[in-house]
């Protein structure tokens, strides 16, 4: 039989309070849960990438898979804010920040410059061209500076604080500044130029700069005319100003380099057009603009192409005095390398003059400047022109020296297309050194000559010349070089002059051939045909 018992309100009370009691003195007794998160988790319960906490939102981005799997286990612990925060794309959340706090024309803009971004990539294509760009939005830091400067520009504009605006989308025009990305920078030069025309308060400072970037967008392009155009504007609203870059260097100066480097492009255009005249008419506009800079190497440089275009349309006259006009300014410049280059082209409007002597002499002067400095391709230049120069004159074994000279250095500079160019200069020259020895063989008609000439055809090697026939033949020879050379001279007297001169000249060769006629029985078959006419 079961007992039965009988409990009391006041009992049953009791026995609750105990249990109760008993119950939270058992809990109290167990350790804490430990409140572990993965890495993940802590970076969701942060704000948005796109706001300005610590942590750098590069962080942020993830592989989708992960992110959506993490999501369907714990999305319990995230709010709409962080969800979208992992979900969206960097260049969304970058979107939806500038609209969230009201830069609808910073949108506007990052959204077309990535319209303009899959435009060329999709012309790029059509081209079948390698894209190697990546698209902005898979580049955060990018899209951070962006975001950071287009929205500080839009509060400036607000506040109409033009100033501000320049400076931010100037700051944008420079991060940009490479050649990846040089179609960002001159987007932001062109938004440059449009707000610096609204600045008053600097008298023009940053219209001059923003020409500037223009005339340097439009060079880099190749519309000289339109890069002229803004140079000219830059440097009219320099004039008569002290300003500075951020280097320090004076922008004034920087406007005449400007120009001239344009109107030099221009010129070579010109004259590649054979429009002398224009190319002409510019560079004395350049010359006169390098005047005023007051910077006398950019004075040379303009009287140096100067100098060029007159010689291009055979002005040799106008041409001498500028380049001598320029080398006086290399001289007082002590600037060897730009002296030498004078020296070359002096030499050119002489040759072209037909007056070779003073063009050796000039290119003597570049050889020993380029061999002093180590110029090897002056040294090339230079050893080319006076072989040349002693070819033509028939002054072979100069000649030889010159382009065995050019030869040599081009050996050393492992250039192999100089190198082909130089060897056939050299082989022309020794091919025209060995006919005269050749030649005189065969007129002197003897045994000894008809030996020589067999070896040589059988080894085709240097030909060895007979050391008696050629101690004649050489003094015979430098008898007749230095004669022509006196000739030459001579012929710049006026006509009055020129025959009595002449005449006495040929006298004193005259003499001198019979001198060495008693010295040899057998004279030179050759000049038994000379006479005053050949001479003349």
């Amino acid at each position: 039989m079961i007992p039965m018992f009988t409990v009391t309100l006041e009992d049953s009370g009791t026995l609750w309070k105990s249990l109760h009691s008993s119950s939270e003195s058992e809990m109290t007794t167990l350790p804490p849960l430990p409140m572990t998160r993965p890495k993940l988790t802590a970076l969701a319960r942060q704000k948005l990438p796109c706001s300005s906490r610590k942590i750098p939102r590069s962080q942020l981005i993830k592989e989708k898979d992960d992110i959506d799997h993490y999501l369907e286990v714990n999305f319990k612990g995230l709010s709409k804010e962080e969800v979208a925060g992992y979900r969206n794309s960097y260049k969304k959340n970058i979107c939806v920040d500038m609209l969230r706090d009201g830069y609808h024309k910073s949108f506007t803009e990052l959204f077309a410059l990535m319209e303009q971004w899959d435009a060329l990539r999709e012309a790029a294509r059509v081209r079948s061209l390698f894209w190697l760009q990546k698209p902005l939005e898979e580049q955060p830091d990018k899209l951070d500076y962006l975001y950071h400067y287009l929205t500080r520009a839009e509060d400036s504009e607000r506040k109409e604080s033009f100033e501000d605006v320049y400076n931010n989308l100037y700051a944008l025009a420079c991060y940009f500044n490479n050649s990846e990305d040089k179609w960002v920078r001159n987007h932001f030069y062109e938004r440059c130029f449009k707000i610096a025309q609204l600045i008053k308060i600097d008298c023009g400072k940053k219209e001059a700069e923003a020409h500037m970037h223009m005339g340097l967008l439009y060079e880099e392009d190749g519309q000289l005319l339109e890069a002229a155009e803004h140079y000219e504007a830059f440097h009219q609203l320099t004039q008569g100003r002290i300003w500075k870059d951020e280097t320090g260097r004076s922008l004034n100066l920087l406007a005449c380099e400007s120009l001239l480097r344009t109107y030099r492009l221009l010129s070579d255009k010109m004259l590649e057009n054979k429009e002398y005249k224009q190319a002409i008419k510019i560079l004395i506009k350049a010359s006169e603009i390098a005047k005023e800079g007051s910077d006398k190497k950019m004075e040379a440089e303009a009287s140096y192409y100067l100098g060029l275009a007159h010689l291009a349309a055979e002005e040799y006259e106008t041409a001498l005095t500028v380049l001598d006009t320029y080398c006086k300014i290399s001289t007082d410049l002590d600037d060897d390398l730009s002296l030498g280059r004078g020296y070359e082209a002096i030499a050119k409007v002489l040759q072209s003059q037909g007056e070779m002597t003073e063009a050796i002499k000039y290119l003597k002067k570049f050889v020993k400047i380029a061999r002093k400095n180590f110029q090897s391709l002056d040294l090339v230049r230079a050893s080319t022109m006076l072989g040349d120069i002693y070819n033509e004159k028939g002054y072979y074994n100069k000649a030889s020296e010159c382009f065995q000279q050019a030869f040599d250095t081009t050996v050393e500079l492992m250039s192999m297309p100089l190198m082909d160019e130089t060897k056939v200069h050299y082989g022309i020259a020794k091919a025209h050194q060995m006919m005269l020895t050749v030649n005189n063989y065969i007129e002197s008609a003897d045994l000894t000559s008809l030996n020589y000439l067999l070896s040589w055809k059988e080894s085709r090697g240097n030909i060895e010349p007979d050391p008696v026939t050629e101690e004649f033949r050489g003094s015979t020879v430098e008898a007749v070089s230095q004669n022509s050379e006196r000739l030459e001279e001579l012929s710049r007297y006026d006509k009055s002059s020129k025959k009595f001169l002449l005449s006495t000249h040929f006298a004193q060769y005259t003499k001198h051939n019979l001198i060495l006629q008693t010295q040899k029985e057998e004279f030179h078959p050759a000049l038994d045909n000379l006479n005053t006419e050949t001479l003349l």
